[in-house]
């Protein structure tokens, strides 16, 4: 039997779709919503860069980062080949999105690091 990626990628769909669904509306209100419209004061550049010191925040930062990005090439990989019929294209689709996941969390990385 051939072994494939595809149980790694589903893997990191799931768990993509889990931090989007939890961790990233968080991110959303208070950076996008309640801080723009004063309800809760910005933080002072020296407390974001206290709250970024620590290695374990810039790593689960990082693993938000990449595994939104891998749950959006998943998704788009599958809705570009069903809704406009390419599926004759999977490899060179699997590679555009996927590969662009990872430059984005190399990006990500370089960023946080």
């Amino acid at each position: 039997m051939r072994r494939t990626l595809e149980p790694y990628l589903w893997l990191l769909f799931s768990g993509g779709g889990v931090v989007a669904a939890l961790v990233l509306p968080v991110l959303v209100l208070l950076f996008g919503v309640l801080m723009p419209l004063g309800v809760v004061d910005w933080p002072a550049p020296e407390q974001l860069r206290a709250l970024l010191d620590p290695v374990p925040v810039r790593i689960a930062l990082l693993g938000v980062a990449v595994l939104c990005l891998f749950h959006a090439a998943h998704r788009v990989r599958f809705t570009s080949e069903e809704v406009l019929g390419i599926a004759r294209f999977d490899l060179v689709i699997a590679v555009i999105c996927y590969g662009g996941a990872v430059a984005g969390g190399i990006v990500a990385g370089l960023i946080l690091f």
